[in-house]
């Protein structure tokens, strides 16, 4: 059996009687405001032939393609995995194909994604995880994003750090000292923090907001009061552990992320530890898990997916202007807190 070459652009153009460029531009850019009757001869010829586009050779005629890559840090925590579900829905309506990449927030992993991503002359890069306190590393970053962005591609940033490309901006901050003021209110002065690495750029804004809201209502941490851990279940096992063990253990524990408020809840269910009747726990992020949680979490609602919706759409914006969006949390208290007896 004879295998068949796969018919060519170049083979619609001689059937249609009209220049490759002509054929292109009828195929690729429904917009066009050509003839109709030539529009509807090159259709009809390459419907005739079979022929199919070639994203490949579309990517090195344009410069660009028909991926986005989006750079997450762990896709086994859902607060990613929603976000990113977000991305691929608008992506889904505009024939895009995401690629997604986990740094698990390892900074030279990071850059060396986006140089390859930039290589494969992605239409636009999205960096959906925290930016990180590495001054080599940012300025590096810097320079392969801006180099990226001249050549035509395009940046989004989820929160702040990064200074090339749109940006998604969560109040990280704010909701924290929202989420104090509520617990203060409920009569807790006990405090305990199980807060990831320090490297991150978003742990250090939520550990702000956690000491601005105390410190408006005359209020501190001391410096055993809170623990840096993975930013992961694991992560909040060893924290809960950490602070509960002390010989004053606090009333409140305060996890900078859902995930790690889980990794709380386990310790303390398992060693017959009440939530909210002992300790009141509380997370940050808002992922789906928080509503059956046992006892459902009191969290900072973020609108995840549509921080992914919103990222996925500037994307699509020209470079120019750059395009500030600002989200804020919701507070959602529920039942894994109350005020301590």
């Amino acid at each position: 059996m004879v295998e068949r070459s796969p018919v060519r652009l170049q083979d619609v153009a001689e059937h249609a009687g009209v220049s490759l460029a002509t054929a292109s531009r009828m195929l690729s850019d429904p917009g066009y405001g050509g003839r109709a009757g030539l529009r509807e001869r090159v259709l009809a010829s390459a419907a005739a032939l079979g022929y199919r586009p070639n994203p490949h050779a579309r990517a090195l005629a344009t410069a660009t393609s028909m991926n986005v890559g989006l750079v997450i840090h762990d896709v086994r925590d859902a607060y990613f995995a929603t976000l990113s579900g977000g991305v691929i829905t608008v992506a889904e309506r505009h024939d895009l194909l995401v690629t997604m990449v986990c740094t698990y927030r390892n900074a030279p992993r990071e850059l060396e994604y986006v140089q390859r991503l930039a290589a494969q002359r992605v239409r636009a890069i999205i960096l959906a995880g925290s930016s990180l306190r590495d001054t080599a590393h940012t300025e590096a970053m810097h320079a392969e994003l801006e180099a990226y962005q001249d050549s035509g591609g395009s940046v989004v940033s989820v929160t702040r750090g990064r200074t090339v490309g749109h940006v998604v901006d969560i109040d990280n901050a704010g909701g924290m000292r929202k989420l104090v003021h509520d617990l203060v209110a409920l009569g807790h002065t006990s405090f305990g923090v199980i807060a990831g690495p320090l490297k991150l750029l978003a742990v250090r804004d939520r550990l702000q907001g956690i000491r601005q809201g105390l410190k408006d209502h005359g209020l501190s941490l001391g410096r055993d009061d809170i623990v840096y851990v993975d930013l992961s279940r694991e992560g909040g096992l060893a924290g809960a552990e950490q602070l509960m063990t002390r010989p004053d253990p606090p009333r409140c524990l305060l996890a900078v992320a859902d995930v790690i408020a889980f990794g709380a809840l386990s310790w303390l269910r398992a060693r017959g530890i009440a939530v909210p009747a002992d300790v009141s726990v509380t997370g940050f992020g808002g992922i789906p898990a928080t509503l059956d949680a046992v006892p459902s979490l009191t969290t900072v609602e973020l609108p995840l997916e549509e921080v992914g919706e919103t990222a996925m759409e500037l994307a699509l914006k020209p470079a120019s202007p750059r395009h500030v969006v600002e989200v804020e949390g919701t507070l959602a208290r529920r039942d894994s807190t109350a005020p301590p007896h």
